[in-house]
This record gives structure tokens, sequence and C-alpha cells, in this order.
């Protein structure tokens, strides 16, 4: 049993060490930081070991990155914090995987606590910035909307009417707001020329993080890759404009709570659900109940559905595709009127939203 086990492990580091040379590959360009230190780690099991503790499915390089970030952010490693791009005007150009892997052999128990506790979760709010037109569209036809934000982590994407929006070429939107969220845009993208109406704004999320509370926070900011510096700090301002006036988030299942939601919403406008890069984290029946459970609440009153996701990771969804296995964020809207529904595919966009592509007449599909 002892030799069982020991091949066992030692295939479980392999793997581990194939995810950190592949992420160090796909990364470098986007991460520098971590597409350096990717690969170093592949080859020390000590620090591979600290992701034994989380489950299978988050046994991710991003997961031990954002462990460590987080401890860096509390002030813990100070050596290794001039490394970081986010923290430092000047970030030391040198070897930081020496840095690095000592901080993993000081603090492997604070490690190992932060991965068996937590997930790597993002509230992107340059994701507003694509959901704004189809939200303008959508204000134009009906007035007043009812925001639901699904998976919605801190809600900071609740906050969309207090942000500011400067959309090239297409003009500015909203503010000011000490959040300005630049886009670029093609293919004639519908800016409104003003902010919609928003009578309600509501979120839900299985594991909601309170903006009032620093620690939540922080590992929401341990999240963002270092050397995306620009969505650290829009995350840190969005995070300080959301503490003024806490956002409406509510802990729960969605496929559950989203008939009583959508209910109260529509007391406040027309309720229109969101989601982002959230459901491919589902399973496949999980994504056909929640598509399911639109579907009812679409036969039963008017109700609309912005979706932006990608299509080869949510195939259960309905959004047309432009080609087999499309692996990139499609913009898309779902409509039920008198019961009646409609898909329009919009565009396609930039995951963190700062580009949208609109496709002028797109993919609609009625049923």
């Amino acid at each position: 049993m002892p030799r069982l086990a020991s091949v066992h492990v030692m295939a479980e580091l392999d793997e581990l060490a194939t995810r950190f040379r592949d992420f160090g590959r796909s990364s470098a360009a986007r991460a520098p930081l971590y597409g350096r230190l990717a690969p170093c780690i592949a080859d020390e099991p000590e620090i591979l070991e600290l992701l034994g503790v989380a489950p299978a499915e988050q046994q991710l390089p991003v997961l031990l990155f954002a462990a460590v970030h987080h401890l860096v952010l509390r002030g813990d490693e100070p050596d290794l914090e001039r490394f970081y791009p986010n923290l430092v005007g000047e970030p030391d150009s040198g070897d930081p995987f020496p840095t690095f892997r000592e901080c993993c052999r000081r603090h492997s128990n604070a490690l190992r606590a932060l991965i068996a506790t937590r997930s790597t979760q993002t509230n992107e709010v340059g994701r507003c910035s694509q959901f704004l037109p189809a939200l303008g569209m959508l204000a134009d036809e009906v007035g007043t909307l009812a925001h639901l934000d699904v998976g919605t982590s801190a809600g900071l994407n609740l906050l969309l009417p207090r942000y500011e929006y400067r959309f090239s070429p297409g003009g500015s939107v909203g503010g000011p707001s000490p959040v300005v969220l630049d886009c670029a845009t093609r293919g004639g993208v519908p800016v409104p020329a003003t902010l919609p109406d928003v009578g309600a704004s509501i979120g839900i999320d299985i594991a909601p993080i309170d903006v009032r509370e620093d620690e939540e926070v922080r590992w929401l900011e341990a999240c963002v890759w270092p050397d995306q510096a620009d969505r650290f700090a829009r995350l840190v301002a969005a995070v300080e404009l959301a503490r003024q006036q806490p956002p409406d988030v509510r802990r729960g299942d969605a496929i559950g709570a989203l008939p009583e939601l959508v209910g109260e919403a529509s007391a406040h406008g027309h309720p229109v659900v969101t989601n982002s890069w959230v459901l491919n984290y589902l399973t496949p029946s999980q994504r056909t109940a929640y598509v399911a459970t639109l579907d009812d609440l679409g036969n039963q009153r008017d109700l609309s559905w912005i979706i932006a996701e990608s299509p080869a990771q949510t195939p259960e969804l309905p959004i047309p595709a432009a080609s087999p296995g499309e692996d990139i964020t499609v913009l898309s809207l779902v409509t039920w009127r008198g019961g009646h529904r409609v898909v329009r595919r919009l565009a396609t966009t930039h995951p963190h939203g700062f580009w949208v592509h609109w496709e002028h007449r797109g993919t609609t599909r009625q049923r």
C-alpha cells in the first residue's frame, strides 16, 4: 500500500507540474511575473504539494499564486513585494523565484489554510462596459430596469450606474466617477447617450464577498494578476466606491433563488439577469437547470437575460456560436416577451471588457 500511495502522489505531482509549465507558456505575455515563476514551481515538489489540500477542481496554478499574493498584500512578505508591479512603481527586475520559494517555505501552514478554504474569485468591473450597450437597448425598449447579477461575488457590477465609461469610438457616458472604464469599440457598438434608469440592483452568489470586510476584499484583490496593475487599481477604486453604499448581495444558489428574486425585482422595473464568466463553473446539468428556470420565468412574465460567456465552455446555453468550439467571450441577449423567446448574438468581447466588437446583425434565433 505505501508503494501504491507513493506512485499515486507522484502522478498527482507530475500532473500539477504539467499545469504550471502550461500556465507559464500561456500566461507569459499577459502576466510576465507568473510566467517566470510557473516553470520554476513545476520543478519544486515541496511547493506543488501545497495545492494538495484544495479540491481536485481547484488544484490550479492561479489558486497558489492568489494565496501568495494574499500574504504579500497583507504585508507578510516585504521582500517578495518588490517584484509585484501592482504594488511598487519600479518592480525588481531580478529573479523572483528564490524569494518566492522562501515565502512558500516560511508560510507553508498559512498558505495551506488559504488554499484549503478559498477558491479563485473574480469581480471584474470592466465587464460593465460590455453590459452597458445591451442595457441601453433594453432601456430604450422597456424603460426602467431591475438588475439581477448572478455569480456577483462582491456585487461590484451592480454599481454599473455609478461608473464612468469612455468608449473609443463612441464617446463618454456617466460620471464623473472614481472608477473610469475605457473600452475600444468596433462594428458600430450602440453606446447609449445616457446611463439607463435602474430601479433596483440585486446580486446572488454562493459565496459572496462583503466589501466591508478587509480580509474578504484582500482575497478578491489577490486573485488579480499583479502584472495587470490597471485592473488592480480599478478594483480598489470600485471597492472604495461600494463601501460608501454597499450593494445588495444575497447568499444563495442561483437556480433556487432566481424565481423569488425576479419577482422581487419586477416591482422596481423590467427584470434583467446578467452573468459573465460564471456559468462555466457549473456542471452541465446545473447549466441546463439554470436555462430551464429562466425559461419558466420568461413564460410567466417579460424578462431579459444578458450573457457574457464562452460558447465552447457553456454549450447548454442558448448562445449562437459562430464556429464549433468557439472559446471567446460572446455577448448575447435573450428576451422573453409574452412568453416568446428570442436569442440574439450581439458581440464578441475582451473577457475583462477592454474591447467590444459588435456584430452588426448578429445571429437571431426564435422559439
